[in-house]
């Protein structure tokens, strides 16, 4: 069964498994202990810390490992803020971060903080101008991913580190995606990172800071990791993190995969009508796209890819608890609905991916027939309207991608020039009746108050 989902979690590289059970013989004692057992556990948590640095490119008393790429992602900040806290209390993000950086964020404007959200563009990607201009005296600390876990666009690191620096404020990278492929350009003062998205096992992240960035750990103190992460280290897993890290730079398989993405981002639009290819076509991760169908319940398609044996995941909101679209489609603008992210893993092979091409057609052909959205009517041409030719859909209660389908059916009614008004308290309409109005160019109008939900007016050109 094919697993499209390695930026979620990767595998467990074989060579993590051959460590972390080498590991487990020769690392179980006290490395803190200098008696024989924590000698050579402390040898052991030495060496991985210098494979880790070397790979991130740090030097290895910058390093600290961590419980989780979350657990390095908080620390970084909340001790980065504590630390520079004379300086300010402003923090800059952009707005297609990883969840644990929002969440810190908001935690920090909850105690009285204040943040900027830099915008980003339709590929996901920051402008550095930008990003540099949300920049203030009081500014602590800035943080940009260095790839979106989502989309797979890469951010252009180097140019904002360079106007973070100039600025005088320490920059967070969170580097999640990325450092399975490589290093993250110089310029960053921290970073974060996690195992078990390279191939290692979980439980395992690490925060490299900067000498001389002016850092604070907060919460108790302890004598573990230079007081930035509490607690025994869990040095089986750590050694197998940092041995799976070495291994999958050595491998060198992103030429290899960045051609199978290319496969699957032109033939999925040729295949399948009405998909939204999104991200960067070219500054990206080499094994990651993300596209969205039109007229599809995003949770029925990623059930069918599951019967048809294919892994994969989805930022739509029809897939989430909480109903709302993913906060990086959402800060993209781009189609939510009917939303896959294909990420392969190391081994992924040409069959596997024609296996998926093969399958995928039909199987979305099969929720838009079940959604009654198969063939929804193309408009036909009419005379220019009266002044108040216009329709009101009442879509209220109603689900993604529901509004859309029900706008596709009834937009023929109208003569051009005509409006629909579309009736909706689904937070996913806000992205997907805009994205459908670009995809079908029509001309979304914009959005009304209403006495429940919203109004998205839509005009009729063609």
């Amino acid at each position: 069964m094919p697993y499209f989902d390695a930026a979620s979690a990767a595998p467990l590289h074989p060579v993590a498994r051959q460590a972390l059970l080498a590991a487990l013989d020769e690392g179980w004692a006290d490395p803190a202990r200098l008696y024989r057992e924590g000698r050579r556990a402390r040898l052991l948590l030495d060496a991985a810390r210098e494979a880790a640095a070397e790979a991130v490119g740090c030097r290895p008393d910058e390093l600290t490992f961590t419980s989780s790429g979350t657990r390095a992602v908080h620390s970084g900040i909340s001790g980065a803020l504590a630390g520079r806290r004379r300086v300010g209390r402003h923090l800059v993000v952009s707005a297609v971060e990883h969840s644990s950086v929002l969440h810190a964020a908001s935690d920090h404007e909850d105690r009285g903080g204040s943040v900027a959200r830099v915008p980003v563009d339709r590929t996901g990607a920051v402008s550095p101008r930008v990003f540099g201009e949300a920049l203030r005296e009081d500014t602590a600390l800035a943080c940009l991913q260095s790839a979106s876990h989502e989309v797979g666009t890469e951010q252009p690191v180097a140019e904002v580190a360079g106007i973070c620096r100039s600025a005088g404020v320490p920059l967070l990278v969170d580097a999640a995606q990325s450092l399975a492929w490589g290093p993250v350009p110089e310029g960053w003062s921290l970073l974060a990172g996690s195992a078990h998205k390279w191939g290692g096992p979980a439980g395992v992240g690490l925060l490299a800071v900067r000498k001389g960035v002016r850092f604070a750990p907060q919460g108790p103190a302890d004598e573990r990791e230079s007081g930035r992460a509490p607690g025994f280290e869990n040095l089986p897993a750590i050694v197998a993190a940092a041995a799976s890290l070495r291994a999958v730079r050595a491998e060198a398989d992103a030429v290899r995969l960045r051609a199978l993405v290319d496969r699957i981002r032109t033939r999925v639009p040729e295949l399948v009508p009405d998909v939204e290819v999104v991200g960067d076509p070219e500054r990206r991760l080499p094994h990651l796209v993300t596209f969205s169908c039109l007229y599809v319940d995003g949770e029925t398609l990623l059930h069918e890819l599951d019967r048809a044996g294919f892994s994969v995941s989805s930022g739509s909101s029809c897939t989430s608890s909480t109903l709302t679209p993913s906060h990086v489609l959402k800060a993209m603008g781009v189609l939510s609905e009917g939303n896959v992210r294909v990420s392969l893993p190391r081994g992924t092979t040409d069959e596997d991916v024609d296996g998926f091409l093969a399958v995928l057609p039909g199987l979305v052909a099969g929720v838009r027939e079940k959604l009654e959205a198969s063939a929804p009517a193309a408009p036909s041409p009419s005379p220019s309207p009266a002044p108040d030719d216009s329709l009101v859909l009442d879509t209220l209660g109603k689900r993604c991608p529901i509004p859309v389908i029900e706008l596709a059916k009834v937009i023929g009614g109208v003569p051009v020039g005509g409006t629909v008004t579309v009736l909706s308290d689904d937070e996913a309409a806000r992205l997907d009746i805009p994205a459908w109005c670009a995809m079908r160019e029509q001309e979304y109008v914009g959005e009304e108050p209403a006495d429940r939900g919203a109004a998205h007016v839509v005009r009729r050109l063609s």
